[in-house]
């Protein structure tokens, strides 16, 4: 917080705007590459004990290459939330049952930039958060590589060799 005076800040109750949108931002204001990388940094290193930043911390991650007002209001209210937030972090207790649970979500072409997918799970051990994920899709649409597919797969079983296909 001292680092990037943030310490007299207000609290935010979450780590990102409900309606937040971020994008490429062409005609918003440069800030310092220097100073935006090493928040994400001091921020991506704070997920391992605070998964509920990390979706925010990533979309804010994408923008690194050229920083805008926007994307580095965006990041420092993610320390707002972090100093409202100072008690919440990962609590592993031990007398707890053992049983593996997962979940996963995604947003189809939630991007407003590429227009493509993000999809996340998560796995817990008991009450316990052992493992997250987060991932970008490479491609930009399920249903193109659906129809991609179906192309091919009809291509496969339609054999132009076989003359009695052709009846």
């Amino acid at each position: 917080m001292k680092k990037f005076n943030m310490k007299n800040c207000k609290e935010a109750s979450t780590p990102i705007a409900t309606r937040c949108y971020l994008d490429v931002d062409e005609t918003g204001v440069d800030v310092d590459q220097t100073k935006f990388r090493q928040l994400i940094g001091s921020l991506l290193y704070l997920t391992t004990s605070r998964p509920d930043i990390m979706f925010s911390v990533c979309l804010c991650a994408r923008f690194q290459a050229k920083p805008k007002e926007s994307h580095y209001v965006a990041a420092k209210r993610i320390l707002k939330y972090l100093k409202g937030t100072t008690k919440v972090g990962l609590w592993y207790p031990s007398e707890v049952s053992l049983n593996l649970v997962g979940y996963s979500n995604s947003d189809f072409a939630g991007c407003k930039v590429d227009r493509k997918s993000t999809s996340g799970t998560c796995h817990l051990l008991g009450s316990s958060l052992i493992s997250w994920h987060s991932k970008e899709a490479s491609m930009r649409s399920i249903v193109y590589s659906r129809s991609r597919i179906h192309s091919c797969w009809k291509l496969l079983c339609s054999n132009p060799l076989d003359k009695t296909s052709a009846k």
